[in-house]
């Protein structure tokens, strides 16, 4: 990873300006939030609680994210697009590999494939030319090429810096990280899944509790040839093969071993995976393992006062179809510069609150997106014989250039960017 100079939670001066905004969280959305309000010249400060912005987990092939038409568009018009090692990515790899003169895979959905063939690309004329409906993109590079655009635009970016709570007052908000205050007009929360804005803030967290375990893992297998490539949904679960070695599991438990914080093991890890793929499959070696759930919840309000809510920290799923990213990138287009219009009072009245009406209903309807691909993943009679109904219209063209339309993000409506 490219070295990027940040000012650091111990090096900073205990003298504390007063920022236009904070932004908790230094992932892609908070990030990209944060260049959208300095290219209107806002104070941004970013504070991030990890020291170290390098994962191990994001670097890996599960690492690897799909950006959508919008998010795509954006990146390019910010002229961030070619700085990503993009294109090389364009192959899904998680869809399995296609024999000579077969069908190329777009994409899937709940691991039900769909192929570039089969797509009307004339239903969206106003796809600029040039642009692919959809890339690859790794998550730590994203990160890097954000992070040193934002501290080329005057970003301060505090690492380190774990925000315990805030104050918040008519004009402004007082966060408290560590030791340490810091003063801002308005906090807006990127922290993620389990964001200490929300939290600290009040919010309704309203949604529906998980149907699975998923595991994430990088290993030494032997017997591995018993794994078919690609998504593979069993009797008993799925299991995804993108390369050898790295492995990705659903285990219809309601979620109860995720939630139950117990460390994955190398014997629990062989135990699910040879249950669900029904092979004898041994892990030799166990190098990186995480869990994650299928838990959709979002927050019934974007905003309370001078905080608000982007990201995951507004909107939680599960990563099936990896809209989540997209999702965020979004949010952060849209409430940019609605915020920094605010800022520096050249907003009209209730703006700023357009960014919840415009941006709630989109998230609704990718948290169901996500609970239908779970619904036909199910290692029941019922979801097998709606899976290979869904499978038989995604193999038409009106189905498969529908489904495209959703996962690539071309059936959005259009967002501002300046």
């Amino acid at each position: 990873m490219p070295d990027i100079v940040n000012h650091t939670f111990e090096n900073m001066s205990t003298a504390q300006p007063h920022y236009d905004v904070i932004i908790a969280g230094a992932g892609p959305v908070g990030l990209f939030l944060a260049c959208e309000l300095a290219l209107e010249r806002c104070a941004v400060l970013v504070l991030e609680q990890a020291a170290d912005p390098d994962s191990p987990l994001k670097r890996m092939p599960f690492g690897l994210r799909g950006l959508s038409a919008p998010s795509i568009g954006a990146l390019h018009r910010r002229g961030l697009l070619d700085a990503l090692d993009l294109h090389q990515r364009m192959k899904n790899p998680f869809v399995g590999p296609s024999s000579p003169g077969a069908k190329r895979p777009a994409g899937h959905f709940a691991g039900l494939v769909f192929h570039h063939e089969d797509i009307d690309m004339s239903q969206w004329p106003d796809q600029p030319d040039g642009l692919p409906a959809s890339l690859l993109s790794e998550m730590a590079e994203l990160e890097t090429v954000l992070a040193r655009r934002a501290c080329e635009l005057g970003v301060t970016i505090r690492r380190g810096a774990a925000i315990a709570g805030f104050d918040q007052e008519p004009d402004r908000v007082t966060v408290h990280a560590g030791d340490e205050t810091f003063v801002g007009g308005w906090l807006v929360g990127c922290d993620g899944a389990r964001s200490i804005v929300r939290k600290a803030g009040g919010f309704d967290f309203a949604g529906t509790e998980p149907e699975f375990t998923g595991y994430t893992f990088s290993a030494e297998l032997s017997g591995a040839a018993a794994l078919k490539p690609g998504r593979n949904v069993t009797a008993r679960g799925m299991y995804l093969q993108s390369q050898p070695g790295f492995i990705v599991l659903q285990a219809f438990d309601g979620g109860a071993f995720h939630d139950a914080g117990l460390p994955v093991t190398r014997e629990h890890l062989q135990d699910v995976l040879r249950r669900i793929s029904g092979s004898d499959v041994t892990i030799e070696t166990l190098h990186l393992a995480t869990t994650w759930t299928d838990r959709a919840r979002q927050a019934t309000a974007y905003r309370n006062g001078r905080v608000l809510l982007a990201g995951d920290a507004a909107h939680i799923h599960s990563p099936l179809g990896g809209q989540g990213l997209n999702l965020g990138l979004g949010d952060a287009l849209n409430l940019g510069w609605k915020l920094a219009a605010t800022v520096q009072g050249r907003a009209s009245e209730g703006l700023l609150d357009t960014y919840q009406a415009e941006r709630h209903p989109l998230g609704a309807r990718v948290l169901d997106w996500s609970r239908a691909q779970v619904a036909l993943m199910r290692p029941d009679p019922g979801a097998r014989a709606l899976r290979a109904i869904v499978g038989d219209l995604m193999a038409t063209r009106d189905g498969a250039t529908y489904v495209a339309g959703r996962v690539w993000g071309l059936g959005t409506a259009a967002v501002r960017i300046a």
